[in-house]
């Protein structure tokens, strides 16, 4: 498997920034890579320096940027230090207290400055060394490499001599365009997760037959596709037999195995040809962070904030295929290895960390059944429609990407249709602390209630499929909102607006929630009003296993009285008596019209539209009259005038 011209992805130049102590020779390096001899004066700072495209195989230009370490110009070279797409840190080879200055202060700035960008250090002034001494580039510089693991590598040339100048900018554009630390852990020398999961989605892809190995016309196609060139019987033969002799598992009777094809690539980089790797993972699609480039995930554009996104029917039977073919033993869940093996071909298993580790529905032994697995879907998709589109594709996905994803109707239009045809619901979770938000939303994943009170401190979420009259099943995704986050979000309208469904919980016992519950509700009343996006509203009277407060049945019926919404549902998460709230809460929501609060001054404000919408209903019926009376009456003048 021989690589060919690599592709660079969408770069259109490289940036090199050259910093170092004075008079280490950065110009001078500069100077004799543009002009390709050693100008005699050389100013201390060169302005920026460009080499054509021509100069490199990838064909980018690159941009070198020489700068001052002078104090009077710190500020500048930081600043061009952010900008880099590769730093050159150089040092001379004449003057020993410039190695060591390499770690007592600029990688130790660079840093500082948490510069991204790949280091290469370079040693000028060749020829200036005492040839007596001889000095080792592996014994100066192996210590330092081991400390600093940015430094991409290390090469000593001469600007008199022009003895590896051209070099150092191939390998300085060649860090950028091909960089080694995405793929390559050079401290284990192996292959880095996210690098050697995108090859193992290669070689799935690139398997027809699905047989675990890559035979002859399998292994001969994946060379056409990356590299336009077939590979000769010679070729095959000579690949088999060197990934035999280093690793015999690499190779079966069927052909390459994915042992054999991760190996080859270990191979290529470590011989310097990192190169052919990428042009590999370019041509399927990845970019520089071993992900899906943009352009092939056709996410439908929202038009309105009060508009979602969903997976489509052919989308979610997808996935239920994809369930079934990793529940192995057939007993409707999927264990964390089942996930695990099911994400090995997307950068990471997405699930692992919030908001969706612990958002679904899973059985006691931690396996995720498939009303789970489902919802953790929907919730992905809800947040994160690229994300969720990528690791479709990822997981084996290999319909019309355009096809996976749908936009929702607008909200507003539901609400004026009356009906909705939405298939997950958003509900946000309001209340003051301690009311039994968290409780609530565990009961909805039916896990155990816990009389142990933790205070959410992350985005909490629980998503599951909501079973409704008559066999169909809607998603309800339930958000947690802090006390805190309440007035943050309340005052950002298009949170409200891509909201289904809000409820205020309140701990029944205590007067403190209920005051703080009800002062929620008419906030997000009053923002409804004011932002026109109408939210339906239900109060939950929790923790009905205790003590009333005294007043807060009385009062809470006539808060809901005066809003236009439904009375509380009293639930005791604790007892297990949820009073179908969930179904209630889904049913609520699948009402767009219904129980939207309204506070008196929204309906004074209703009032005046509808009286002004009444006063040009009549003007316009007076303004017809009058035109039909204009009209008869020239009617009436012109017979008159015909019969004289």
């Amino acid at each position: 498997m021989p690589g060919g011209n690599s592709t660079s992805g969408a770069r259109t130049g490289v940036r090199v920034v050259v910093a170092g102590d004075r008079f280490t020779g950065k110009s001078s390096l500069i100077a004799a890579a543009a002009t390709e001899s050693f100008p005699e004066n050389v100013p201390r700072v060169l302005p920026p320096t460009r080499l054509p495209a021509d100069f490199f195989p990838d064909r980018v230009p690159v941009t070198i940027i020489d700068t001052s370490s002078g104090l009077e110009s710190r500020g500048k070279l930081f600043e061009e230090l952010k900008r880099a797409d590769v730093v050159l840190l150089t040092y001379a080879c004449d003057q020993p207290l410039t190695v060591s200055r390499l770690s007592s202060f600029w990688l130790e700035e660079l840093r500082r400055l948490e510069v991204k960008a790949p280091i290469i250090v370079v040693g000028c002034k060749l020829d200036l060394r005492d040839e007596t001494q001889p000095v080792s580039l592996e014994h100066v510089m192996g210590p330092i490499m081991q400390r600093y693991r940015e430094i991409e590598t290390c090469i000593e040339c001469s600007a008199v001599t022009h003895a590896q100048v051209p070099d150092i900018f191939y390998y300085a554009q060649k860090a950028v365009l091909h960089p080694t630390a995405p793929l390559f852990d050079q401290e284990n020398q192996t292959l880095k997760p996210r690098c050697e999961r995108a090859l193992r989605r290669i070689f799935l892809l690139c398997d027809h037959d699905m047989d675990g190995a890559l035979n002859d016309a399998e292994l001969n196609d994946f060379q056409v596709k990356c590299f336009n060139a077939p590979l000769q019987p010679a070729e095959i033969v000579g690949v088999r037999r060197v990934v035999q002799e280093k690793n015999k598992e690499g190779v079966n009777d069927l052909g390459l195995t994915l042992q054999g094809f991760l190996f080859l690539h270990t191979l290529f980089i470590e011989k310097g040809r990192i190169e052919t790797t990428w042009a590999v993972l370019r041509k399927f699609g990845y970019d520089d962070e071993l992900k899906l480039r943009d352009h092939l995930l056709p996410v439908p554009s929202k038009h309105a904030p009060d508009q979602s996104v969903e997976l489509t029917i052919e989308a979610v039977e997808f996935l239920r295929g994809i369930f079934r073919l990793f529940d192995i033993d057939n007993h409707g869940a999927l264990r964390p290895a089942d996930l695990d093996e099911l994400f090995s071909t997307a950068p990471e298993n997405p699930w692992c960390e919030g908001p969706y580790r612990d958002a679904a529905e899973r059985t006691t032994q931690r396996n995720l059944t498939l009303k789970g697995f489902l919802a953790e879907w929907d919730l992905m998709t809800l947040l994160d429609p690229k994300g969720s589109l990528a690791n479709l594709i990822y997981v084996g996905y290999d319909g019309n990407p355009a096809s996976a994803l749908r936009i929702t109707r607008r909200r507003t239009v539901d609400r004026r249709k009356q009906r909705t045809e939405r298939n997950v619901f958003h509900c946000l979770v309001f209340g003051p602390k301690n009311a039994g938000k968290s409780a609530l939303l565990n009961c909805f994943l039916e896990r155990p209630f816990s009389a142990i009170h933790n205070p959410t401190v992350a985005e909490h979420y629980a998503a599951n499929v909501v079973d409704q009259h008559g066999g169909s099943k809607k998603t309800l995704i339930l958000q947690e909102i802090s006390e805190d986050g309440a007035k943050k979000l309340l005052s950002n309208k298009e949170s409200l607006a891509g909201c289904d469904v809000a409820i205020f919980l309140y701990d029944s016992s205590d007067e403190y929630s209920w005051k703080r519950s009800c002062e929620l509700l008419v906030e997000l009343a009053r923002r409804c009003e004011e932002s026109g996006y109408g939210v339906p509203c239900l109060l939950i009277a929790a923790k009905d296993d205790l003590n009333p407060y005294p007043m807060a049945v009385q009062d809470s019926v006539a808060v809901c009285q005066e809003l236009g919404i439904e009375a509380p549902i009293p639930v005791s998460v604790k007892l297990g008596e949820t009073n179908n709230v969930f179904c209630r809460i889904l049913s609520a929501a699948e009402r767009p019209h219904s129980n939207i609060p309204k506070t008196e001054a929204g309906r004074k404000r209703k009032h005046f539209h509808q009286l002004i919408s009444h006063s040009l209903l009549f003007m316009s019926v007076g303004a017809a009259f009058a035109v039909l009376g204009v009209a008869a009456f020239h009617a009436y003048t012109g017979r008159k005038n015909s019969s004289s």
